[in-house]
């Protein structure tokens, strides 16, 4: 009888230590879960840029037209559009990075969402001052305002350099305009809305514009 009770409390004793090393492990467990699901969101990502298909699509059309692009307007960055970007992000001292980012829809006179807007551009979206052998950062590009754009359309009207829309739209059209309108005058023809071009036109300048000394 004895030795009945001292088994029957063994059993009991050695259950009792299992059933606590049990839950020992799962509340370790649960710690450790707990301690790897705050670390992982200790750093919160900013908002990623992302083209809208409209914007893709007035970029191929834009690529197209330079013969930078062989393939049809579709809306889709497909490798061949990646290609095509990549050698217009080249030509126009940006990173050759295939991606159709801020910088290259500015750089293409695409117009931005207002979220977008609210998207800094990225220092990576230039060619390095590094690759280029200048010790100095790139200075952020000119960008006329869409006012501004507007008054240059009506004055190029005027003058019967240009038969388009008045859209506030930098597009093909009001490019080959503004060329007529800076070899009329004596400026380089870039087909830039630039900080000379305005200021021969007679249109003002933005209180950032000014401070940033503009494009020449």
């Amino acid at each position: 009888m004895m030795k009945y009770l001292h088994y029957v409390l063994f059993v009991s004793l050695f259950s009792a230590a299992a059933v606590y090393g049990q839950n020992n492990v799962s509340a370790t467990t649960a710690s450790g879960a707990k301690t790897k699901s705050t670390s992982s969101s200790g750093t919160k990502r900013g908002p990623v840029f992302r083209a809208t298909k409209d914007q893709i699509l007035a970029a191929q059309t834009l690529l197209k037209g330079k013969g930078m692009y062989a393939g049809d307007a579709i809306g889709k960055l497909d490798p061949a559009t990646r290609d095509s970007i990549s050698t217009f992000q080249k030509a126009n001292g940006l990173r050759a990075s295939g991606t159709l980012n801020r910088a290259t829809l500015e750089k293409m006179g695409v117009e931005l969402t207002e979220g977008q807007k609210a998207i800094p551009i990225s220092e990576s979206s230039y060619t390095s001052a590094k690759s280029s052998g200048s010790g100095t950062p790139r200075r952020a590009p000119f960008r006329a305002t869409k006012e501004q754009v507007l008054e240059a359309q009506k004055l190029l009207r005027t003058s019967g350099m240009y038969d388009g829309a008045e859209s506030g739209k930098l597009d093909d059209t009001t490019r080959e305009g503004l060329k007529k309108y800076q070899e009329a005058n004596g400026l380089k023809a870039t087909g830039t809305l630039n900080s000379v071009t305005l200021e021969k036109m007679g249109i003002s300048l933005t209180d950032k514009q000014k401070a940033s000394g503009g494009t020449r």
